[in-house]
């Protein structure tokens, strides 16, 4: 790995304050589904225009989800053939379906 590069003070602060930022743009999110406030559908729309949900982890957001713990997460992407590192925005179209067929209230699979 090359080395960190050389920040100012300035440049310092301004990077924690982003990822600080990013952090908690992608806590609220998880928290929206949850409580059910967002739809896996509309988490996808918001991954699509919003730069911090989009690099969430595909993961996270399945064990955000009301009823899929760890191992049921682990369990549909494996099925749907997404890896564990992948994120929202790097979902492909085929992935994105079979996600939102899942969680659409009329799917038997659905939770």
């Amino acid at each position: 790995m090359s080395p960190l590069p050389k920040l100012t003070d300035e440049q310092r602060a301004e990077a924690l304050r982003k990822a600080a930022e990013a952090r908690r743009i992608r806590a609220e999110v998880k928290d929206r589904l949850k409580m059910g406030f967002l739809t896996f559908d509309e988490l996808l729309a918001e991954a699509d225009t919003i730069e911090n949900v989009g690099k969430l982890k595909t993961l996270a957001a399945l064990e955000s989800m009301p009823g899929l713990g760890k191992v049921k997460a682990r369990r549909l992407m494996t099925e749907i053939g997404i890896a564990e590192n992948r994120r929202l925005r790097g979902l492909g179209e085929a992935q994105r379906r079979r996600l939102i067929a899942h969680f659409s209230p009329g799917s038997a699979s659905g939770t």
